[in-house]
């Protein structure tokens, strides 16, 4: 039988399968390498013709998936690029390897738990799960590329239209989760996954936690530094569903600036000290129980007065009701951000097909006729398509 990184006896040759990555729009060859488990559709390829599919194989077992090629390591797990044997479809195959000591790490418990009861358009699908005595795999649909890595091809921010596309999937998404009283809490661009359509799929659910029950022992230490609400970053751990609002705040602003909105880049401390200058310090008048949270210290920071959003990010003045879209979701004080519910509601979206607003949860945007991508002005692969005044920038593409 085959295992997962057995590709030398593949029943097709294995160079004939060379990586073939999809750019948003256009088909093109990547030289980069990506650290999670994104890939590309089948390209026009036919694999099935090379392939030849045993029957009787079944879910749930190491022989119904053929490795391809390994995208990516973290600190437990590797991802690998894959092929399901039981009917021709890339999946991402993430591989847990278990300590005889240890046993399945409990972040891979909680993420198979919550990932088989989420049945969502913009939630990335567990197709399988697979166990052996020293790995766990998790078989997951096979999604082009990621956020993170589409602001990277297309820097000086996106297309105001597909960040509003984005940024509706993205809050859709939350509520979903929401609705169910799961918190994602690792909400960054490198964890909202990016089809060829447009598709945005939250991913990677390690850190996240179900809330359906009233609990002040969540940890601190969650969400990457630059997505961290000041809650959490003041040491609250009775946070709710505004944390995950807090990242889509800040990845809105990453989309239409092209950097990120608060990089900090040594410590909390400093993270917060990037959030005042913008947003100003809290009060007690401002958010209530604030001077009570463990890391707040008045006399770490200088005074901050509140500063109009569009003066610090340009491209919110550009955009008719994005500096107000921002500031709701960008609250100090956590019961003030706006719901993803609510949020999905906001003026910003007043100019989107009403039939969005009606799909069914599996049902993807692109359905309703007339959605699609917009065409990015910058993209690092063709830096003359559309911008050809953008010499400087042009000299470093």
């Amino acid at each position: 039988s085959f295992q997962l990184t057995d590709i030398t006896e593949a029943p097709f040759p294995v160079d004939a399968v060379q990586p073939h990555w999809f750019h948003t729009l256009q088909v093109r060859k990547l030289r980069v390498h990506r650290s999670r488990s994104n890939s590309d559709p089948l390209g026009g390829k036919s694999y099935a013709q090379g392939l030849q599919w045993r029957s009787g194989l079944r879910f749930g077992t190491a022989s119904s998936y053929l490795n391809l090629e390994k995208l990516g390591e973290g600190s437990y797990a590797t991802v690998y690029k894959g092929i399901s044997r039981i009917n021709g479809h890339l999946v991402a195959l993430k591989v847990i390897k278990m300590k005889a000591e240890e046993g399945v790490p409990f972040t891979a418990i909680r993420e198979a738990s919550l990932l088989k009861g989420l049945k969502h358009a913009n939630i990335v699908l567990l197709h399988d799960i697979i166990q052996t005595r020293e790995t766990l795999t998790f078989v997951f649909e096979y999604v082009q590329t990621d956020l993170g890595q589409y602001m990277i091809q297309h820097p000086g921010g996106l297309h105001p239209h597909n960040v509003k596309l984005f940024l509706f999937q993205l809050l859709r998404g939350l509520a979903y989760i929401h609705h169910q009283q799961i918190l994602h809490r690792d909400l960054k661009p490198q964890n909202l996954l990016i089809s060829y359509l447009g598709e945005l799929k939250l991913a990677d659910f390690g850190l996240a936690r179900a809330k359906s029950i009233p609990s002040h022992t969540y940890s601190s230490e969650v969400v990457t530094l630059w997505y961290r609400p000041p809650d959490v970053l003041l040491g609250a751990t009775d946070y709710s569903t505004a944390l995950d609002i807090w990242g889509a705040g800040c990845i809105f602003i990453e989309m239409l600036q092209g950097s990120p909105a608060f990089p900090g880049i040594s410590d909390v401390t400093e993270q917060l000290e990037k959030i005042w200058t913008v947003l100003g310090i809290p009060t007690e008048e401002t958010w209530p129980g604030v001077t009570e949270l463990p890391n707040y210290k008045t006399e770490w920071f200088l005074p901050c007065k509140p500063q109009r959003l569009r003066t610090i990010w340009k491209r919110l003045g550009e955009v008719p009701k994005a500096e107000d879209m921002t500031s709701k979701l960008l609250q100090c004080f956590p019961r003030d951000r706006l719901s993803a519910d609510s949020a999905l509601h906001h003026e910003y979206f007043s100019d989107i097909p009403s039939q969005l607003f009606q799909l069914l949860d599996a049902a993807s945007i692109f359905q309703v006729p007339g959605v699609r991508l917009e065409t990015e002005v910058r993209d690092i692969f063709n830096p003359f398509r559309k911008d050809r005044s953008a010499a400087g920038l042009n000299k470093c593409w």
